[in-house]
């Protein structure tokens, strides 16, 4: 476990807090965690089994579950490598997910919309005009953001260094439009940190200085999205859906430019975007009515 990244751990803790309260009634400590991992293999997998369904029987989303599950996992499979348990939940099986069911989002024009609501002549303006920016025209996810520093953008090459979603500790370069570099060095430029190991975007209240989260990107989203008068949830990775679709649009379908864009592992996830994009089921009934 010690090397996912600050993120994930966190959000494991919450899962495996969760887990003790509901098959225990109290929160995990040493003594605890030691009690269920000495547990015999039977015991513990039925343990288990029912805390899923438990979860099922919430009607939680699959991914919930499984991300639940995959907590539980995770600290066995840490205690098992180290000798602490001799066996694993390997056996149980995850929930099935059937991936980007929704890849909707909002078109440009509405994006057009959100744009115009930082005041620009303002910090907070500044820096959350130079997120909108990035976040629409390169598709990032809002961790991707969180982590980066003033050192990862080099606005001479205008490029940003980011640590992608599943790529471990290497950074890659992303290419950015001279709109967004200049939206970024406006408010670099404003802020004047001379210290390039810190966050590229940061909290301005009420402890100013601090990395902005990948939470605090989704509030500020949020907020621009319901100033702008726009109806449907907005998150950061609703503008990233929106941003893929819209390239699919610009581009004709070219799901392998678009890939360089948006960096899925696989081409299957763009088809995805584009079946849902060109309504492609829709297309097909419509095409059966017609031949009865």
């Amino acid at each position: 476990m010690g090397k996912r990244n600050k993120s994930t751990r966190h959000e494991y803790a919450k899962d495996l807090k969760n887990f003790f309260m509901t098959v225990c009634g109290q929160k995990p400590t040493p003594v605890l965690v030691a009690q269920f991992l000495q547990m015999d293999r039977f015991s513990a997998v039925t343990l288990v089994l029912r805390y899923k369904a438990t979860l099922v029987d919430r009607e939680l989303k699959e991914a919930t579950v499984n991300r639940r599950l995959a907590a539980i996992k995770a600290l066995v499979n840490y205690a098992y490598g180290v000798g602490k348990c001799d066996w694993t939940l390997a056996d149980i099986k995850c929930e099935k997910v059937k991936p980007y069911r929704d890849t909707t989002g909002i078109g440009p024009e509405a994006f057009k919309k959100m744009l115009a609501v930082p005041d620009r002549d303002t910090l907070k303006g500044k820096r959350d005009y130079a997120l909108l920016r990035l976040l629409w025209a390169n598709a990032l996810r809002r961790e991707e953001v969180s982590r980066c520093n003033i050192e990862d953008l080099d606005l001479e090459a205008r490029t940003l260094a980011i640590l992608g979603k599943g790529r471990g500790t290497q950074k890659e370069n992303i290419d950015l439009h001279h709109k967004t570099c200049a939206a970024l060095q406006d408010w670099l430029l404003a802020r004047s940190e001379l210290d390039i190991k810190q966050p590229l975007f940061i909290s301005l209240r009420p402890r100013y200085g601090h990395r902005l989260t990948g939470d605090g990107i989704r509030k500020i989203v949020v907020e621009i999205a319901s100033v702008a008068g726009i109806s449907k949830t907005i998150s950061p990775h609703k503008i990233r859906h929106s941003s893929v679709t819209a390239a699919l649009d610009a581009s004709k379908g070219d799901v392998r430019s678009v890939q360089k864009l948006s960096r899925h592992a696989s081409l299957n996830t763009l088809m995805i975007y584009d079946d849902n994009r060109t309504k492609a089921q829709g297309r097909i009934t419509a095409l059966l009515e017609d031949l009865v």
